[in-house]
């Protein structure tokens, strides 16, 4: 899992690169938390994130936003953070430029981040969301949602209500075709202590089912 880094918009960011036997497999980058709230790339949940996509047979990049470990520059409440995360994607996009599709992934303060960047990059195929704060931040751009994807969230979370979750799905529009496939994990607080095994599973359960690549038997 090489570490490396690249330029984003305020400066060189740190990331982790999981690189696919097969160059043209899927490719997907994963956020972490907020920066101010210890939030990394190497946070647990957005470390299971990665290795689900990895574990799926995809390429799949994690990096640090602006100020965080490594990575030059400072908080930017989200909007640098946004564009951090489209540098990201350019980078890995120039990795594999046959990619046989593009994921965009993240948790919590991450996942508001990526959920943004569906509506900015008509070139994303799905999107997972994990804890998604809903209540804590504003939504409203995404109407109407242009892909499909994943939410999922802890029926014991502390930080982001379920209930909050399920009223963002019900509220946000769609494009034709487009569906979003919400999961509760029963038993779960925010950080998954307990359950990392069962928000795997549920992960590689949605990826594998939304992919027509599949790892061949040599992958990693």
């Amino acid at each position: 899992m090489p570490d490396i880094t690249f330029n984003g918009p305020a400066g060189r960011i740190e990331a982790k690169y999981y690189p696919s036997e097969d160059a043209n497999a899927p490719i997907a980058i994963v956020m972490h938390p907020h920066p101010e709230k210890g939030g990394t790339m190497n946070n647990k949940v957005t470390y299971r994130i990665f290795e689900a996509f990895a574990r799926c047979g995809f390429s799949v990049l994690r990096f640090n936003f602006r100020g965080v470990g490594h990575s030059e520059g400072s908080y930017d409440s989200g909007e640098g953070e946004l564009l951090d995360a489209m540098a990201a994607l350019d980078w890995i996009h120039a990795q594999h430029p046959h990619t046989q599709g593009i994921w965009v992934s993240g948790f919590s303060f991450g996942s508001w981040i990526a959920m943004q960047m569906i509506m900015r990059r008509p070139d994303v195929n799905r999107f997972v969301a994990v804890s998604p704060p809903a209540g804590a931040y504003d939504f409203n751009f995404l109407n109407p949602c242009p892909t499909s994807g994943f939410v999922v969230v802890g029926s014991e979370d502390e930080i982001v209500s379920p209930d909050s979750v399920k009223e963002l799905l019900k509220k946000t529009q769609r494009q034709k075709d487009v569906k979003i496939h919400y999961s509760e994990i029963i038993g779960a607080d925010h950080f998954y202590t307990v359950q990392q095994d069962m928000l795997t599973q549920r992960l590689c359960q949605y990826i594998l089912a939304n992919t027509t690549y599949r790892p061949s038997s040599t992958a990693r």
